[in-house]
């Protein structure tokens, strides 16, 4: 076991957890039969009946590069400069290698590092992984690849690497070679797998076997998911093998695994609940599935409502370890250590969802929710309407002119990066 200790002080040698993060992409909070889906993944119930489930986790936005800016430096995502996909057309062409990261500050502490599968924060070379505290990095630069054929887009650190296979299970062979090779050392792996992404593709889907689908077919639900959920059992697969993994290697007492998606379902996914999903303000754009398992230190079949970010990872991981938080560079994010632990339970905060200019801002004040676009205001009482269909602005004018002026206040102070 693990002995207690203040955040932010150095632990003695050998007390570091590992830390493993897996991160679905698309994913939508009405996916998995955990959150009472249409997919049964008993792998991740299992995660689940063994930890602590979020039942109000939000990643930063509702699309994955902000997403996961925001929680690789535990700061908004406006601060570093992401505030849409990262893509060669747009004006941000990837998170700046000055940035401190997750991955960076645990190197600087004596952990081994490593990306399988998805970056998608520069696809040029000055943005790999490696540049950004990842050790060891084997997958995709670009926001989704050909599940099967990637010879010229598979990386192996700076260097194409034709790996051939479905890329759940490279995603998920590769790290459980990471596990297996490092285990002995603390460690970080963030499993950052490509399922449930588009194209919508599963094992038997090889380039040889694929019929040519007519233009006004691809979007069809019909034809979609059943492919979709066949990628979510793999991945769920995947799941059960990392955790037998760190089972069998006798370090489970030791290793927090975490488990998230990167923002909401589009098209074939599910997000009920929740109105709305990827590319949006609403619930379903960035209220995602999350689990932590950390046998003997997380409760089992613990749950929790307490409102978190993906942000709060990153001072959450600090914390496990007893490392500062760089002081250069303040985070958003705070620790959810106590939370995890049986501690504290997270302090009242008000939390911003930032998508400018295409979707505008929303702004999270307990279980109140506001979205402005331009003139037009939403506010919301999700304890009363989660599916956020009542707009109470006419009702509650004071509430709604307060959270607008906040809104404001914050794009002020984040919108231009500091």
């Amino acid at each position: 076991m693990i002995a207690p200790h203040c955040p932010g002080e150095p632990l003695a040698a050998g007390t570091r957890p590992n830390i493993i993060v897996i991160m679905a992409d698309d994913l939508g909070y009405g996916d998995t039969s955990v959150y009472d889906g249409w997919v049964k993944t008993p792998q991740l119930e299992r995660m689940a009946a063994e930890g602590m489930t979020f039942t109000d986790f939000h990643t930063n936005s509702s699309v994955c590069s902000p997403t996961r800016a925001a929680f690789l430096t535990g700061r908004y995502q406006q601060r570093v400069g992401i505030v849409d996909v990262v893509a060669r057309h747009l004006d941000t062409p990837g998170l700046s290698p000055s940035q401190a990261t997750l991955p960076s500050l645990l190197k600087s502490a004596g952990y081994k590092t490593a990306l399988q599968g998805k970056w998608h924060l520069g696809m040029e070379q000055e943005f790999n992984p490696v540049h950004h505290g990842f050790d060891e990095f084997r997958g995709y630069l670009d926001g989704y690849i050909d599940y099967h054929s990637h010879k010229n887009s598979w990386h192996n650190g700076t260097e194409i690497e034709d790996q051939e296979g479905y890329s759940t299970h490279l995603i998920t062979s590769n790290s459980l070679r990471f596990i297996e090779a490092n285990h002995d050392n603390p460690f970080f792996l963030l499993v950052a797998h490509e399922a449930v992404h588009l194209p919508f593709q599963t094992p038997a889907d090889t380039p040889d076997k694929r019929e040519p689908i007519p233009k006004g077919e691809r979007w069809k639900r019909e034809r979609i998911r059943p492919k979709y959920k066949i990628m979510l059992e793999e991945m769920d697969k995947g799941v059960g093998q990392i955790l037998d993994k760190v089972n069998k290697l006798g370090i489970a007492e030791n290793t927090l695994v975490f488990f998230l998606s990167d923002n909401g379902a589009i098209g074939a996914g599910g997000n009920e609940p929740l109105r709305g999903g990827k590319f949006s303000h609403y619930e379903g754009g960035h209220r995602v599935p999350a689990i932590a398992w950390w046998p003997g230190k997380i409760a089992a079949g613990s749950k929790t409502d307490a409102t978190a970010m993906g942000m709060d990872f990153l001072p959450t991981a600090l914390d496990l370890a007893g490392i500062p938080a760089p002081a250069e560079r303040p985070l958003d994010g705070i620790s959810m250590e106590g939370l995890l632990l049986g501690g504290p339970e997270l302090p009242d905060r008000k939390l911003f969802f930032g998508y400018e200019p295409k979707l505008g801002t929303a702004m999270r004040d307990g279980d109140w929710k506001m979205i402005v676009k331009g003139e037009k205001r939403e506010l919301y009482n999700l304890t009363d309407d989660l599916g956020e269909r009542v707009n109470l602005v006419e009702k509650f004018p004071e509430r709604a002119a307060s959270m607008a002026e906040q809104i404001e206040k914050w794009k002020a102070q984040t919108l231009q990066g500091s």
